[in-house]
């Protein structure tokens, strides 16, 4: 078994440009004509070769590209029993875009017994070695219920089954402990859990929007989220084994080149860098809308931080000079030794996947890379 450690000099979020031969065999299983079997076969070859890829690639820690899934959540979300696979209003509204409408709703008691992706985690542990390790992403709590509560119809239908939010955040947690049990029993040593709503609860337009359907302020509505995700996340990170690395990955949104949310951490940074117990964090730090390095001095208890610096969202390659200059900025606040370096977000956070090529996605690791080797030199 690998006794890697993330973060990684030279890392990444998780998902990957979905190859042709995949879009092709999941759009034929859609329309009936092939099996599921047949649909798996050509996910596990796909996989196998996207494993060899990141390992050339010097990718440390590597994943599945999040292949088998549609969404970088709602899979998850799917594979807890009393969970399923509902339809929305309306999709999720991203900047210049409208998802497909799907989502989960509540149907009853949420338990994380024999969760599909703990099977796919064990097809992966076998390509895993002393130099490479798997990296398992799966979203927040927090994630979870914010989809629960996202409009009217979800919070009616999630208090339907659950009278108390008291007894839904115990079950959630306890269905998350459930799954990474699981996962740990079948191998698994490193957990990355992402988790948007940190990035959501940053735009003051959105909390503005919200706060006229509630009786709360828009920096009460903050108060209020901070607390619960912090309960959420932190609630499924207790006494953990010591050899089981966590790490947590927060973005603004990220579907199909576009984005969700705008603002700094700053209004977070003492519940997310002061208070929730993971390793690591892997940050959005590609554009303005994240703000500026001075939150990371928050950053406590020795934690590292994987600064999101290039952009997953488009094939435009960075200037090298300016990153490096960026990561000595952030390096005033945590320490250059504490300091990782990635894109903000993955390339396909769903099955769409963002507008570039997957020659364009192996060229910012690539870049990625020679950055990390002129900073650090080779570690």
């Amino acid at each position: 078994m690998s006794k890697l450690q993330a973060p990684f000099r030279v890392d990444h979020v998780g998902s990957f440009l979905r190859p042709k031969e995949l879009v092709e065999a999941k759009e034929k299983f859609v329309k009936g004509e092939i099996t599921r079997e047949e649909l798996t076969a050509v996910e596990d070859k796909a996989i196998e070769k996207l494993v060899e890829q990141q390992k050339k690639a010097g990718l440390k820690g590597f994943t599945d590209g999040e292949f088998r899934r549609q969404y970088w959540h709602l899979d998850f979300f799917w594979g807890l029993n009393g969970v399923e696979h509902t339809q929305a209003k309306i999709g999720y509204q991203f900047h210049d875009e409208i998802t497909k409408p799907d989502s989960a709703d509540v149907v009853g008691k949420i338990t994380g017994e024999n969760h599909p992706f703990v099977e796919h985690f064990k097809f992966l542990k076998q390509f895993e070695d002393e130099d490479f390790i798997v990296k398992q992403t799966i979203p927040a709590p927090a994630q979870f219920y914010f989809e629960l509560i996202r409009d009217a119809e979800h919070i009616e239908q999630t208090f339907s089954v659950y009278p108390s939010k008291e007894e839904l955040f115990k079950d959630i947690i306890a269905a998350y402990r459930q799954v990474i049990k699981e996962l740990y029993d079948a191998g698994c040593r490193l957990l990355q859990i992402d988790d948007c709503t940190w990035g959501v609860i940053v735009d003051d337009n959105f909390l503005n929007i919200i706060s006229k359907e509630s009786h709360l302020t828009p920096e009460e509505l903050r108060r209020e989220h901070k607390r619960e995700f912090l309960e959420l996340n932190n609630g499924i990170l207790e006494d953990l084994p010591e050899d089981l690395t966590v790490n947590t990955h927060v973005c603004r949104g990220n579907f199909h080149s576009t984005w969700v949310s705008s603002g700094g951490y700053d209004s977070v940074s003492d519940a997310l860098f002061e208070g929730e117990n993971v390793h690591a964090y892997y940050l959005e730090y590609d554009t303005d809308r994240a703000g500026d390095f001075k939150p990371l001095a928050k950053v406590n208890n020795g934690k590292k931080v994987v600064l999101g610096l290039l952009t997953s969202k488009s094939g435009k390659l960075e200037d090298k000079d300016e990153v490096i200059a960026r990561i000595k900025e952030a390096s005033q606040y945590v320490p250059l030794e504490d300091l990782y370096l990635s894109t903000q977000c993955g390339f396909a956070s769903t099955e769409e996947g963002n507008i570039l090529t997957e020659e364009d996605q192996w060229k910012k690791i690539a870049l990625i890379s020679e950055i990390v080797k002129e900073v650090w030199g080779d570690e």
